[in-house]
């Protein structure tokens, strides 16, 4: 028999409901991950800052460098593991594949019984640069190393930026740009072989602030409800989603349609260039992110069939970046205080 609940099962019934619209079901794709930077000198420690990770649902961490402490805090945390070494080793993993195996002999094999890691990045943002053309040697070289000392279920990978691309508007205009298509084809072979994700960071808020006269904010921080950008077939809402397509663009150019786009950093600062940074603004976009998981999880409209892993960028307010920009991009204040509300605590 239908009835409408009443009394207390009306208020639980309205409790739940309250709880599912502000405690958004995990991160766009099937993973709540957040970086973790240390430009700060007042930052938690890392058995305080593991914790607060799992206080709030968050169940991946990037770093950005393997830090020996914070993988020993994180034994036994459960939590999905994202390192790579300095983009000033690349060179020498690359060129010596003793190197290589002495990376995952020191950073991998001491944790890897019990530390989740699943992400070993190759570079961060060095497309294009002068060690590009190293990366996909190393990341051949750390695979070689994991498999001769029995390590699986680690995908190796690298981290471009939006500057690696040509033409990113429309989304379907997307490649690499010309001095850098043998170097991605290279890497993306590798990816494909290795059923490893090409990592990506992708940031409306640069875009959106360095032209608010041509790009919405609805349009950046997932506030519009309607069709923004047409490119052809394909309709796009809100530019976080156009960005990402980019690159499944340029990878289809490349013939790596089956390489799939994770999000490696994404965030929206508070401060440092108002208007443009804000509480509200900050809070629309990484809410706009992390309520489109759950059951209905991000999908480009380029790959509908593949949902998009995110990690959010950062976890803590770093006051030893450069600029107050830099420095807010951070959801916790180092006493690790939300500056906003958008996790839901365990």
């Amino acid at each position: 028999m239908d009835s409408k609940p009443t009394g207390l099962v009306a208020v639980i019934s309205m409790l739940f409901l309250f709880i599912q619209i502000i405690c958004p079901a995990g991160v766009a794709g099937d993973i709540t991950g957040v970086c973790y930077g240390r430009y700060g000198n007042n930052l938690p420690s890392p058995a305080d800052t593991i914790a607060l990770y799992k206080r709030n649902n968050i169940d991946a961490i990037r770093m950005y460098e393997p830090f020996a402490d914070m993988l020993e805090a994180l034994r036994g945390s459960g939590l999905s593991v994202a390192f790579g070494p300095r983009n000033e080793a690349i060179q020498s993993l690359a060129q010596d594949p003793a190197a290589a195996t002495n990376f995952v002999a020191t950073w991998i094999l001491p944790y890897k019984n019990d530390v989740a890691i699943k992400w070993i990045t190759i570079g961060n943002e060095v497309f294009p640069g002068d060690i590009a053309p190293f990366v996909a040697a190393a990341i051949r070289n750390v695979n070689t190393a994991l498999t001769n000392y029995g390590v699986s279920g680690i995908a190796v990978t690298t981290v471009v930026a939006m500057g690696a691309l040509e033409n990113s508007y429309p989304p379907s205009a997307a490649s690499f740009l010309p001095d850098l298509t043998e170097i991605m084809t290279e890497i993306s072979s590798i990816l494909s072989q290795t059923n490893s994700p090409l990592m990506a960071n992708i940031y409306p808020y640069f875009a959106y602030a360095s032209d608010p006269k041509d790009i919405s904010l609805d349009y950046a921080v997932f506030k519009s409800n309607t069709p923004v950008v047409i490119d052809g077939d394909l309709k796009y809402s809100n530019m976080f989603v156009a960005m990402v397509d980019g690159f499944n663009a340029a990878l289809e150019k490349i013939n790596a349609r089956n390489v799939v786009v994770t999000v490696a950093e994404s965030g929206w600062p508070t401060e440092g260039n108002p208007p443009y940074t804000s509480v509200d603004n900050a809070r629309a976009y990484n809410l706009g992110l992390l309520t489109c998981g759950g059951a209905t999880r991000m999908r480009t409209p380029r790959r509908p069939e593949t949902t998009v892993d995110v990690f959010l960028f950062e976890m803590f307010r770093e006051n030893q970046k450069q600029g107050p920009v830099e420095q807010s991009f951070g959801m916790f204040s180092p006493d690790m205080t939300p500056v906003y509300t958008l996790f839901c605590p365990a």
